[in-house]
């Protein structure tokens, strides 16, 4: 009797991922297709594209995610590249708006803008809108509601609004976090793959998703690695060792993955520099004496080749160790662990622009943005007594 109830349960778990899965398919399928034509017992209001129309009754996830990066997914370090491809190359276009701005509107937007026809902000330019996770064929969809359905009401609104448990899981985010195994890779390891790195460590069996971390209460952060806060609940820094003497100083640093849900960091494009030197009495930097240790994965511009692979896996712990002899001009020591979210970027930026044309502008602005991101999560001086 038992053998048949484990049976059963298998059954109806089997069914229901296998259902999860094909709508989760459906739902993001690429290219999306577009909305259709809006029916008409729908006020303009509830079949709107516009994050601003969204806003109207939930301000607080609007205001939430027009301070996300999600809001910015067509900054000017993409839209500086897609100036320069012609109208036509639709193609060549879902390269990148398939995740940074994916819905067909957004496309057919953005072929007008390159065709020159529109001067006003084009849909395409505000990124991941809600309507992208949203709304299909003017029907929306989120996630079941927090105290199951509300018994009193008798007409949902939003043309009968539809809740689906795929908002609830990791899967979801993967549609733009994670390669297929067919896609682009670099000695064996899928250029983006925060969703696999995320199956393979514990959090799936404490039941902890990508919202869990990224979209706290519901709330519409996506928080990451731009974040300071958000990088220092992911990691734990302890300075478990300092010792000087006339001729040499040396220093211990760990840094453990303890609260990120994949590799820190996850992508080739951010970097994490751990250093220590020695600095003179005007606090400047000994340059002689800075030793440094980078957490990252290294790519060639070109992305062809892998140069190195450093980022911690869940769980995973590195020790920085310092030894440097004592410079006759030292009065104090330093520990510094500095976040360069888009390192990668950076140089990419400084590269394309050389040949950039329309993009000009857009691209100097984007490499501008990308060198300001730069933040220290932790950082300790110790002043030194000959």
């Amino acid at each position: 009797m038992m053998n048949w109830l484990k049976v059963i349960i298998l059954s109806f778990i089997c069914i229901r991922v296998s259902a999860d899965a094909l709508q989760l398919q459906q739902h993001w399928q690429t290219p999306l297709l577009t909305q259709g034509k809006p029916p008409i017992h729908l006020p303009t209001l509830e079949t709107s594209l516009e994050p601003k129309s969204c806003a109207t009754c939930h301000t607080t996830q609007f205001q939430d995610w027009s301070k996300s990066l999600h809001s910015h997914a067509m900054g000017p370090g993409i839209i500086g590249q897609l100036v320069d491809m012609p109208a036509t190359a639709t193609k060549q276009h879902q390269a990148c708006i398939r995740c940074h701005a994916p819905l067909q509107e957004q496309a057919v937007s953005l072929v007008t803008s390159l065709l020159e026809l529109s001067t006003d902000q084009n849909l395409h330019e505000q990124g991941l809108i809600c309507a992208a996770c949203h709304m299909r064929k003017y029907q929306w969809y989120g996630p079941p509601h927090r105290n199951g359905q509300p018994s009193e009401i008798t007409k949902f609104p939003h043309n009968g609004w539809q809740s689906s448990s795929i908002f609830q899981s990791a899967k979801f985010c993967s549609i733009c976090h994670q390669f297929k195994p067919e896609e682009y890779a670099l000695n064996g390891k899928l250029l983006e793959n925060t969703y696999e790195e995320w199956e393979a460590s514990r959090y799936p069996k404490e039941g902890k998703t990508c919202q869990t971390c990224h979209m706290p209460n519901r709330r519409h952060l996506w928080r990451g690695i731009h974040d300071p806060d958000m990088v220092k609940q992911g990691i734990t820094i302890k300075n478990i060792d300092f010792t000087k003497s006339d001729n040499i100083i040396t220093a211990k640093l760990s840094i453990k993955n303890t609260g990120t849900g994949h590799y820190f960091p996850t992508y080739v494009t951010p970097r994490v520099i751990i250093e220590g030197y020695q600095e003179d009495k005007n606090g400047q930097v000994l340059s002689s004496t800075k030793q440094q240790m980078i957490i990252g994965r290294k790519v060639t511009m070109n992305l062809t080749k892998e140069l190195a692979d450093t980022r911690l896996a869940p769980d995973e712990q590195i020790i920085f160790n310092y030894n440097a002899k004592y410079h006759p001009k030292t009065v104090s020591f330093a520990l510094n662990i500095q976040v360069e979210p888009d390192a990668f970027y950076t140089k990419f930026y400084q590269i394309t622009l050389k040949s950039a044309k329309k993009g000009k502008k857009l691209l100097q602005k984007a490499l501008e943005q990308s060198q300001q991101s730069t933040f220290s999560i932790y950082f300790k001086r110790n002043i030194l007594k000959r």
